[in-house]
């Protein structure tokens, strides 16, 4: 979640098991330093995640892809660089046939990302 607030130049919160009052959660309070709750925040809630629950089988990345709609050109060459270092890009960013610009790629820990941008906002008659 530090790399992905990094990314996002967001606000981070981290709840973890430890952290909950009480015996609310029994056994899995003694699971202190996994993470029950995290939100990335920049503005509106941008991002949500939580560790599995102790004792669940631990699932690496291609079970799930993350779809990031974004505003701008700057946007989305920016989010892509960022979350692309130390993963694999799947494919590069590109104009589409249903008018949008659209990439996708796998971050370092193995999560797969989709991004896009509508044209014209993100088209080449507005690149820099």
């Amino acid at each position: 979640m530090e790399f992905y607030k990094k990314c996002f130049a967001a606000e981070l919160f981290l709840l973890a098991y430890g952290d909950v009052p009480g015996e609310v959660l029994g056994e899995a309070r003694k699971e202190k330093d996994r993470i029950m709750h995290a939100t990335l925040s920049k503005g509106a809630t941008l991002l949500m995640a939580a560790d599995s629950m102790p004792g669940s089988p631990v699932r690496e990345g291609g079970h799930l892809a993350v779809m990031i709609q974004c505003e701008s050109m700057e946007e989305i060459e920016g989010l892509f660089a960022a979350l692309a270092e130390g993963g694999a890009v799947t494919m590069a960013l590109q104009d589409t046939f249903w008018g949008a610009r659209f990439g996708t790629l796998t971050d370092r820990f193995g999560v797969g990302w989709m991004f896009n941008c509508p044209l014209p906002k993100c088209g080449p008659a507005f690149r820099p």
